[in-house]
């Protein structure tokens, strides 16, 4: 077991988490850095977070049987591909751009970049996983006991992967936000 894994860890080791210690998550808004970049980007996370909730109630519900299978498919359809489709491409952002920049900025913390990079390609595969699980609720709509069975698994791994985001989403904004907040946005964009 690796315990910087993401689905094994609680959060950062502390040692990465040096920065968070001058720049605590409740002090984030009141500091003058905060406008602009860490706002877009919390902005996206909060869109994430937002789109799995949505997806995991309207799953509940047609578990209950209280939304038309033809409905639930169309908004799973709709939030799934603004889900998979802007995670996958703030997460190339971030590997390409963002994190090799900001991990030049304390050594102390590099690795913490190396950490999140690999939390994305474990996302990758959950996703992918995501998409299958989906596809299988969509396409069993015409048969209701095909369609609870199916609705049943992809709501529990739906759970799974709403976790493991959260963490990962977590450590990076302790990570990365106060970076950008100690020696500010310039020259990411």
């Amino acid at each position: 077991m690796n315990n910087l894994a993401l689905a094994d860890r609680k959060k950062l080791p502390d040692a990465l988490r040096v920065l968070l210690e001058d720049y605590p998550r409740d002090g984030w808004e009141l500091d003058p850095g905060f406008d602009g970049l860490v706002r877009f980007w919390l902005d996206r996370h909060l869109m994430f977070r937002r789109l799995m909730s949505e997806m995991g109630s309207a799953t509940e519900v047609l578990l209950d049987s209280k939304i038309q299978p033809d409905r639930y498919a169309a908004t799973l359809s709709r939030y799934g591909g603004m889900f998979v489709n802007g995670l996958h491409e703030h997460h190339t952002i971030e590997d390409s751009y963002y994190f090799p920049k900001l991990a030049t900025k304390d050594k102390r913390i590099q690795k913490g970049f190396d950490i999140l990079d690999k939390d994305h390609h474990d996302l990758d595969a959950l996703l992918s996983d995501f998409v299958g699980g989906a596809n299988g609720v969509i396409h069993a709509s015409a048969d209701a006991a095909k369609l609870h069975e199916a609705a049943g698994k992809f709501h529990k791994e739906l759970r799974k992967l709403q976790g493991l985001l959260d963490r990962h989403l977590v450590d990076e904004e302790e990570l990365v936000v106060p970076v950008i907040l100690r020696f500010g946005a310039a020259g990411l964009g």
